[in-house]
């Protein structure tokens, strides 16, 4: 039963669902219709739904049946009605057929008159909207033609402006035309254009420039040049310090046309260009472009050639290209607004000033002639100069010169290294003999020399030094005035000018000079008579310099008293070569002393002696004698100190030859020989070969050799081993080493010789003496040790 009542509840459900389906496909689109019927065929009703509806669609259709039969009187006799009048419309048809017939015959001519006005009247109305617009377009045409025409004569400018006119004042008049719409597209075409043309001048300007930088470099500085000669003309004097003028007051002082740049190069591209540029809004991307430019052709102008060094014109080509680059840039900041500014000119310098002195510190290193680098020197200033003339700061350039200036005082160093020593080489070293008064004159000229005594001399006569005295002082001079000629223009003042050639002159005095004459005096097969000259020399060099110090007042003006005055070393210089040669007379006469001494030939074992002295030393002191009368003219001091040292390198080498260790053993004969040696070698000492010893002052060269020989000649031991130590001792400077080294030569002898006669008495007692005092001699050396 419950089975049942489900079933009934689940056929009421069923039905309602499908009256819901009905009511909604009655109400619904067709279109929408698609979910409802699925509704129905995802349930398992189908075939009920399918009777459901076909009685819903037969009671409609009742329905649509009783609403026909409700109206179909009314139907029927409106068709009646309809039928009559479709009659008389057919009538009315008819008549309006006819009629219209006879209006078209009628009214055909007046169609064709009012057709012809008509066409008559649409021509008139086109040919005055053609003439009105003809009037507006012919001015845009005529502007477009000007246009077309300016750019083909390259008038760049005035074609930017007639754009300008077109753009903004004819074509928007007639922009509505197609041709007027091609000419706005072609405008930015046309801009572009004349920018890519303005450009190529300006491409054009700035190879020109490039090609005639040189040139204007080269005007310009010719006009400094001009400007400079025209002040020391009307100053009458060089110049050493003072301002520099501005280059206006240059241009106007002149009455020399010089060209400028403006008459060298056309500088109206670049004007053109940047009018153009900044009339199209873009004069930074033009003013970036010049200047990145110029930047460019500058360091290529900065750029020096490798050989630059090896002329002057490679030096002032160089100048020429600086000083026109940055003559074309002056006159570009003067002659346009902004292109360029004085920063950036400013930093182009300062770039500029740091890549020429680097340049310059280089390529004059390698410049070893100072005629050269004086032209170079004078380049540089003319230089600086005209560059300061355009307000350009060089001090940088004066600073580096005064660097130059030490390289120059190298190369003249150099030159009269060669110099002197062309003349040393040259020279005699023998007096300079005078004929006459007029060849008198003209060495005393050359050289300041004064002596009363040999003015009044007779002629023939002989100045006391050689040719190179006056040679070498007045090269000395000349090295002066070299110097003096750098320092001209250099803006430096007197006190600077002096300074410079006093130090520049003791380098030529302390290294160069100094230098030559000691190569002369330590050469080999320098002799003692051109020794002894050299000394007379440098005394009467030495003696002029006081002469140099008058002659470097007398071209700088300044006084020597003046504070901080460099003093000239010339004093020292000869002083220190006459020292040398001095030095070198000493060991010249030693070694002529030891080449005698080697002919010395002695027989230490001579029993008797011979009855003069050896034929060597004869010789030897007959040299000395002749050496020593030259000596003459050499200051007193020298000859006298030459003479001692020869004397006591004699007595040395004598006492030497007599203790040297080859000769073991020797005789009274051979001492007693050898002491008439040493008495002639007294008595060279006692007759004075040089003048001014006082007493036997020379004799004392030869007192050890002396007291040794007294002392073994006359068996005095008892004397000497008594006195010995004591201030008065006869033979104080016998050493008893010496003294014992001799005894120990003598007492081999007396043995060797006295074999057989050992026996007698008096030999045995003498043996016994030389033991005894050789002993004691031992006793006093040890007692010396201790």
């Amino acid at each position: 039963m419950e089975r049942g009542k489900m079933a009934e509840l689940e056929s009421l459900e069923t039905a309602a669902e499908h009256e819901r389906i009905l009511r909604e496909i009655e109400s619904t689109d067709t279109a929408c219709i698609g979910p409802t019927l699925r509704s129905v065929y995802d349930g398992e009703e189908h075939s009920r739904f399918m009777e459901k509806l076909e009685a819903r669609i037969r009671n409609h259709d009742r329905e649509i049946e009783k609403m026909c039969n409700f109206h179909y009187q009314g139907f029927v006799d409106s068709i009646t009605e309809l039928l009559k009048v479709r009659g008389e419309a057919q009538k009315l048809k008819n008549q309006v057929t006819d009629t219209n017939r006879k209006l078209q015959n009628e009214g055909k001519e007046l169609i064709i008159a009012m057709e012809e006005l008509k066409q008559c009247r649409l021509q008139q109305r086109n040919i005055s909207a053609t003439v009105d617009k003809l009037t507006l377009c012919l001015p845009v045409l005529e502007m477009y033609s000007k246009l077309r025409e300016q750019m083909k004569s390259k008038r760049h400018y005035p074609a930017l402006k007639t754009l300008e006119h077109l753009e903004h004042t004819y074509l928007p008049q007639v922009s509505h035309y197609r041709f007027c719409k091609i000419m706005v597209d072609n405008i930015p075409k046309l801009r572009e254009e004349i920018k890519e043309v303005s450009m190529s001048d300006l491409k054009d300007f700035l190879e020109s420039i490039r090609k005639h930088s040189d040139k204007i470099g080269e005007t310009a500085m010719k006009q400094a040049q001009q400007q400079r000669n025209l002040d020391n003309i009307v100053s009458q004097h060089p110049r050493i310090s003072g301002g520099k003028k501005s280059k206006k007051e240059v241009c106007a002082s002149s009455d020399l046309e010089v060209p400028g740049a403006q008459d060298l190069v056309d500088f109206s591209p670049v004007y053109r260009c940047l009018h153009i540029y900044s009339v199209l809004g873009a004069r930074e991307t033009f003013e970036n472009y010049y200047r990145k430019q110029r930047r460019k052709q500058a360091r290529l102008v900065l750029q020096p050639p490798s050989n630059m060094h090896e002329t002057l014109d490679g030096y002032r080509k160089y100048f020429n290209q600086i000083v026109g680059f940055f003559v074309v840039e002056d006159h570009i900041l003067h002659t346009t607004q902004g292109l360029v500014n004085r920063a950036y000119i400013d930093e182009l310098w300062e770039m500029a000033l740091s890549k020429t002195i680097a340049a310059l510190r280089t390529h004059s290193s390698y410049c070893s002639d100072p005629s050269l680098v004086l032209d170079l020197k004078n380049l540089i200033v003319l230089f600086a100069d005209t560059l300061q003339g355009y307000g350009f700061p060089v001090n940088q350039l004066f600073d580096m010169l005064l660097e130059i200036q030490d390289q120059y005082s190298e190369t003249l160093l150099k030159k009269w290294t060669g110099v002197f020593r062309n003349i040393l080489d040259s020279d005699n070293y023998s007096p300079i003999p005078v004929t006459n008064e007029e060849v008198y004159k003209k060495i005393v000229g050359q050289f300041p020399f004064q002596d009363a005594e040999l003015e009044k001399q007779p002629f023939p006569k002989k100045f006391p030094f050689s040719e190179f005295v006056p040679k070498v002082y007045n090269q000395i001079k000349e090295f002066i005035y070299a110097c003096l000629k750098f320092s001209e223009d250099l803006h430096l003042s007197s006190t600077e000018v002096d300074d410079m050639i006093r130090k520049s002159t003791n380098l030529l005095l302390t290294r160069t000079l100094s230098n030559c004459l000691q190569n002369v005096i330590k050469r080999k097969n320098v002799g003692l008579t051109e020794l002894v000259q050299i000394i007379i020399n440098t005394t009467h060099l030495e003696k002029s310099c006081k002469f140099l110090e008058e002659f470097i007042t007398n071209i700088t003006n300044v006084l020597p008293e003046t504070v901080h005055t460099t003093k000239l070393y010339g004093t020292t210089t000869f002083k220190d070569a006459r020292h040398a040669a001095e030095e070198e007379i000493y060991t010249n006469l030693n070694q002529k002393i030891d080449q005698f001494l080697q002919l010395a030939d002695y027989d230490w074992m001579a029993m008797e002696p011979g009855s003069r002295a050896s034929d060597y030393l004869v010789d030897l002191i007959g040299f000395l004698r002749s050496t020593f009368a030259v000596f003459t003219h050499l200051p007193g001091k020298v000859a006298q100190t030459a003479c001692m040292s020869a004397c006591k390198h004699l007595s040395t080498s004598l006492m030497q030859l007599l203790l040297e260790a080859e000769v073991r053993q020797l005789t009274l004969g051979a001492l007693q020989q050898f002491n008439l040696d040493v008495e002639e070698c007294e008595q060279f000492a006692r007759s004075g070969p040089v003048p001014g010893f006082q007493g036997d002052t020379l004799q004392l060269a030869f007192i050890d050799l002396r007291q040794l020989l007294d002392l073994f000649i006359q068996w005095d031991w008892s004397t000497y081993l008594a006195d010995y130590g004591q201030p008065t001792c006869k033979y104080l400077r016998v050493n008893p080493t010496t003294a014992l080294i001799l005894l120990e030569k003598m007492r081999d002898t007396s043995r060797k010789n006295n074999v057989f006669a050992q026996f007698r008495k008096n030999e045995r007692d003498k043996q016994k003496l030389i033991d005894t005092v050789a002993k004691q001699l031992r006793s006093l050396i040890n007692s010396h040790h201790s």
